[in-house]
């Protein structure tokens, strides 16, 4: 007879102090061969009772000899088997009562068995190469962690055995109860100390708040190694040897693996959720990255998790790795959210010397970069973290997607943030006092952007169109930065069609184009262009519009000028003016190292940078 747990209640059941009668046998019954068993049993049990064993030294039964070991299994089944024979047929028998006592002392010693085996196995169970990472060795000493774990979880199949033949045979006796409690109690000691030298350990909120960043950030990727590790083997393996010593029971196999993990592993998959909170008054948008890291790795990790810790009662593992989660994603979008502030309220005054890019610029499309290698955690977030779409940022028909298209509202994001730092650039060209150098610096900047743009990852979220405008934009600048600071110069040499004047005229306005080419030269002398394609563009676009014109006047007077009243005094050949535009022009290195005294102002100029101002207050601030 069995309990409905499948477990016999012989070894635990309590008999009378009154000396049991005799019964005469039923029809059937061979008390004989059930004496003999008996007897059998109580040879090898009494010999390795733990009562006769040295107190100082434990001889393992199952270390001494494997056959005898089988032997005492063996007998300690047939004992059940005749227990459960004696308690239909004879239930009063002398021979219960002993059987009994026999099966408490082999209960012990198979305890004790079951205890040794786990504890010479410590050696390979536990972590002993795992130690908290420092920063230069973490990803190293990460994977000996992760080689020393699958030592651990590697127990030799004998070994397996062993546990498994003395669970099921103390399962069988109704001794399930004492052989968990030794199994969880030792193997929970495993996975906690494990979970500790892979560096994770329970942390509040407000300690976060008060470390270093440079403190929470070790933490933070320590953890990532960590789930990483622990997720593929020493959980895993965890649950694997759960599985095999306890095959018969399904429910001891979930009450084990739930009181030896569970705790463990809410310790590890709560982190993200402490180290996750922001500090306001202190934002470090690099925390974003660490962050994804996190985000990315529980999302990895997810059907393992949600594999190992299938069991109901183990569900609030599962639902913690989903918490984590989401408790990132709202950090992540609040990291977006100050990292579009940081750029809006960025209030320095830095002006960068000729109209070159701005560390804002430089230092913000790094960021969107690095963010770009996100897009598929970030479309996740995103999506999912949106209450609106995020086309209603921008301005209509912005990109051509269909409100179905989840990317795009990743590629609306990306554009909004490079839009709000194209704004806050257009901004900061205000600086400058010189019209033309605005508009080289709009130039400059959005070259970098741009060209960021097709050179990373951003390129597959925002798209060829979107750098095609942009690049189109650029030379709408360098084009404007070109009427304001180098056509005025070229309006000074008549075409041919008007280009009859006396020597006298011929010889003033060809010193005038000199002197003007001088100041002009000063004024663009400290101008930069970064980029050396947009350079070489920029560069023959001037010479093409100034050097003809030039070369015409010049060649078309040259001689007649020379024999005027005071000799020919024309500083600069064409040729000079060539060699100036072609490689000095944008280099940063000053003005023309011929000597001249300049006149204080020149007509055509005067009233050339007089329509620019005018031209300036006209203009709209959002020049993208």
């Amino acid at each position: 007879m069995r309990t409905k747990t499948g477990f016999s209640f012989f070894s635990k059941m309590t008999y009378p102090k009154k000396k049991p009668s005799p019964s005469k046998p039923k029809k059937g019954f061979d008390s004989s061969e059930i004496d003999l068993t008996i007897d059998n049993a109580a040879e090898i049990i009494e010999k390795w009772n733990t009562e006769y064993v040295s107190t100082t030294k434990f001889y393992s039964l199952f270390c001494e000899s494997k056959k005898e070991a089988k032997n005492f299994i063996k007998s300690v089944k047939d004992l059940q088997k005749s227990m459960d024979s004696l308690i239909k047929e004879n239930p009063n028998s002398e021979n219960l009562l002993r059987a009994q006592k026999l099966m408490q002392v082999a209960m012990k010693r198979l305890q004790s068995e079951f205890y040794q085996i786990l504890s010479m196995n410590r050696a390979h169970l536990d972590p002993e190469t795992v130690s908290t990472y420092g920063e230069d060795v973490r990803r190293h000493e990460s994977r000996l962690a992760g080689d020393s774990i699958v030592e651990v979880e590697e127990v030799s199949k004998n070994s397996t055995k062993e546990l498994k033949s003395i669970a099921e045979c103390m399962i069988a006796a109704g001794y399930a109860k004492e052989c968990a409690s030794t199994y969880k109690s030792f193997r929970k000691s495993i996975v906690d100390e494990g979970i500790f030298r892979l560096g994770v350990e329970k942390v509040s909120s407000s300690k976060v708040k008060k470390m270093p960043s440079e403190v929470v950030e070790k933490k933070m990727r320590t953890w990532i190694d960590a789930v990483n590790v622990s997720m593929k083997t020493l959980f895993n393996g965890e649950k694997t040897l759960c599985d095999e010593v306890f095959e018969g029971s399904v429910s001891l196999r979930e009450s084990c693996f739930r009181d030896i993990s569970k705790e463990g592993a809410l310790l590890l998959l709560g982190f993200p959720e402490t180290v996750a909170v922001r500090d306001k008054k202190n934002p470090n948008p690099k925390k974003i990255f660490t962050l994804l890291d996190m985000y990315g790795t529980i999302t990895d990790n997810l059907p393992v998790i949600e594999s190992i810790f299938s069991f109901q009662s183990v569900s609030s593992v599962r639902s913690q790795a989903l918490s984590s989660l989401n408790r990132l994603s709202e950090s992540i979008l609040s990291h977006l959210v100050d990292f579009e502030s940081e750029i809006r309220k960025d209030s320095s005054k830095t002006v960068v010397p000729g109209g070159g890019v701005h560390p804002m610029t430089i230092s913000a499309m790094d960021h969107l970069s690095r963010l770009a290698e996100y897009s598929i955690p970030l479309t996740n977030i995103i999506v999912k973290g949106s209450s609106s779409s995020a086309k209603t940022l921008l301005p209509k028909s912005y990109f051509n997607v269909s409100e179905s298209d989840h990317g795009s509202e990743v590629r609306v994001r990306f554009a909004w943030m490079v839009l709000v730092l194209l704004c806050k650039i257009d901004g900061k060209a205000e600086m400058y006092k010189d019209f033309s150098v605005q508009y080289l610096f709009l130039a400059n900047n959005l070259q970098h952007v741009a060209s960021r743009a097709r050179s990373t990852s951003l390129k597959h979220i925002l798209g060829d169109e979107w750098i095609v405008r942009h690049f189109e934009k650029v030379g709408q600048f360098a084009r404007s930065y070109q009427r304001i600071a180098w056509e005025p110069l070229a309006s000074m040499c008549p075409p041919k069609t008007v280009q009859e004047m006396s020597p006298e005229e011929a010889k003033m306005q060809l010193e005038t184009f000199n002197e003007c080419f001088e100041s002009t030269c000063e004024s663009q002398s400290t101008c930069v262009v970064a980029d050396p394609k947009l350079l070489e563009e920029m560069r023959a676009s001037i010479v093409g519009k100034l050097l003809p014109a030039y070369r015409d006047f010049y060649n078309a007077h040259a001689n007649s000028v020379a024999g005027t009243e005071g000799g020919w005094n024309v500083r600069y050949t064409p040729d000079d003016v060539a060699k100036y535009l072609s490689s000095e022009l944008f280099s940063g290195k000053g003005v023309l190292q011929k000597s001249c005294a300049f006149r204080t102002s020149f007509g055509l100029v005067s009233t050339a940078r007089n329509a620019s101002r005018r031209k300036k207050r006209s203009l709209s601030c959002r020049r993208f």
